[in-house]
């Protein structure tokens, strides 16, 4: 006759670790997913702020550290409702996978109540969502989220960035992240990472930055085509191929230093 399996009780040790991970996020990146953050990410991951901002360049990690932020913020808030909007449904799936990856590396295994393609819910009641940004209507009908991520954000609808905000009106606790690679000077992103109040924490991240990136790789992109370069890997805003004039240009016709007129 076997021996059956006994249960060990957690230790104290257990508890801290467990309570030490719920508050320190990169500690539970590098212990439970085997992700040892940059120094910028760590200092995402730890943030309070309820409005975030990044600006990013290619490669430099940007989907990974949110994927990482959601799936903690899922297993810590009970009950969170994680949303995960880009601007397509294929674009929103590829930052599901890489939620679910690392959800798949947690040792014990994380019970799940409910998991499709799309979406999955966890046995404490967390629910990740994912939707595309291409039209606002898809994303009404959500309340109260725990956690909005507008992946490519410079390329989302802004219909669809008006009908998120609202949903953060009814929980206090409840936090949105934008991010993207900079596109054209115009839209919301641009907007809110030029002109936007303080309540905005602002992350910018350039791939030249980034130390897993081969600098004679970039070196080689940079002179294919600079302009590309500078949007995609400099986090600097570009201006539509098609305008006559630029936006610092039009800026520049504008003054406000005139006498109003009286009638």
């Amino acid at each position: 006759m076997s021996a059956s399996k006994s249960t060990k009780p957690p230790t104290n040790l257990d508890l801290n670790l467990a309570v030490a991970h719920g508050l320190r996020p990169d500690w539970f990146c590098r212990d439970r997913l085997g992700f040892e953050p940059d120094e910028w990410q760590a200092r995402l991951l730890r943030s309070r702020s309820r409005q975030v901002i990044m600006n990013c360049g290619r490669q430099v990690g940007k989907s990974t550290v949110v994927a990482a932020l959601a799936l903690h913020t899922a297993l810590y808030v009970p009950g969170g409702l994680i949303l995960v909007i880009a601007p397509s449904q294929r674009q929103s799936r590829e930052l599901f996978i890489k939620i679910h990856t690392f959800l798949q590396r947690l040792e014990p295994a994380e019970p799940l109540e409910e998991e499709t393609k799309l979406s999955l819910m966890l046995a404490n009641g967390s629910r990740v969502v994912t939707l595309p940004g291409d039209n606002p209507r898809t994303v009404r009908g959500y309340s109260a989220p725990a956690l909005i991520i507008e992946d490519e954000g410079a390329f989302v609808a802004d219909e669809t960035y008006d009908a998120l905000i609202p949903m953060l009106a009814a929980t206090p606790d409840g936090r949105i992240v934008l991010m993207s690679t900079p596109f054209v000077a115009a839209g919301h992103f641009y907007t809110i990472w030029h002109n936007g109040s303080d309540e905005w924490e602002r992350y910018e991240h350039p791939t030249t930055a980034c130390t897993r990136v081969d600098p004679a790789w970039l070196a080689a992109r940079k002179r294919e085509d600079p302009l590309r370069f500078n949007r995609e890997y400099l986090c600097e805003f570009g201006n539509p191929e098609d305008s006559l004039f630029t936006v610092e240009m039009l800026d520049r016709m504008v003054v406000s230093n005139f006498e109003p007129l009286c009638l």
